[in-house]
């Protein structure tokens, strides 16, 4: 019995004795990293420009007192500020005027179409001819020569059922200028000064060489290259001098001197 107390009264003096304890440290020795967070990243608002102020002021406090001091930091550029289709943001996020900027104008409203006060006719020949309303010729020569437009070709013709090409330009001569000419495309050559095509004038005749033996088709010259005259095949009708087939056979221009308009209006 004695035996089995002694023991159990060892243990007991041994736990009451405070100095057989120490504290258990369980920290550990390692310092533990402080995980920061980053910052975030930061985005700019589509359409939205940041623009530098002309003064920026910077707040910081103190650790100690807990005062904010305000210091003023003055910024210069030699830069104007540019103006831009965009808002603009201050360091606040709030928008701000830009002195001195224009507003971006319309392009589409401040355009009127050139030709809004285009005539018919001249509409039709801007197209035919392939250029612009303005740089047509004449409104009296344009109305002249676009009463025999797509009449048929006929040999010997000068009316409206069918005319040839020597018979248009001689109808058209006598109603735009009153003025004879010779009714035949080789007396018209005759008759009239030779010219380059760097020297043709709206209104001038124009001649080809079509059956090999001189001078044998004649039309009248509207400018940019291009002539209306009574072809074979289609009639009266608008074709360019540069043309490979008319090209090949081109002899030259002519001007019939003296030419007085007579129309009321002609400009």
């Amino acid at each position: 019995m004695v035996k089995k107390i002694f023991p159990a009264v060892a243990f007991i003096v041994f736990l009451s004795s405070c100095s057989a304890f120490k504290t258990l440290n369980f920290t550990s020795n390692k310092q533990v990293a402080k995980v920061e967070t980053p910052a975030p990243e930061t985005k700019f608002i589509e359409e939205i420009a940041v623009v530098p102020q002309a003064k920026t002021t910077i707040i910081s406090s103190t650790s100690t007192n807990a005062k904010k001091e305000v210091k003023t930091v003055a910024k210069t550029s030699n830069k104007q500020p540019v103006a831009t289709n965009t808002k603009s943001l201050n360091a606040e996020n709030i928008p701000v005027k830009i002195e001195g900027a224009k507003p971006v104008e319309n392009i589409f409203t401040s355009q009127t179409p050139e030709v809004e006060s285009a005539s018919p006719i001249q509409l039709k020949y801007a197209i035919l001819m392939d250029t612009e309303v303005e740089s047509l010729p004449s409104t009296s020569l344009l109305e002249a020569v676009d009463e025999w437009y797509g009449v048929r070709y006929r040999t010997g013709g000068h009316t409206k059922n069918g005319v040839d090409c020597s018979g248009f330009t001689f109808e058209v001569y006598t109603a735009l200028f009153g003025m004879a000419i010779p009714r035949v495309s080789w007396e018209q050559y005759k008759a009239s000064t030779k010219l380059s095509t760097t020297d043709l004038e709206e209104g001038d005749l124009v001649f080809f060489n079509t059956r090999g033996r001189g001078v044998s088709h004649v039309g009248i010259y509207l400018g940019h290259n291009k002539f209306i005259h009574a072809s074979v095949s289609r009639g009266v009708m608008v074709n360019d001098l540069f043309e490979s087939y008319y090209l090949k056979r081109f002899i030259g221009g002519g001007r019939i001197e003296n030419k007085e308009m007579v129309i009321a209006g002609a400009d």
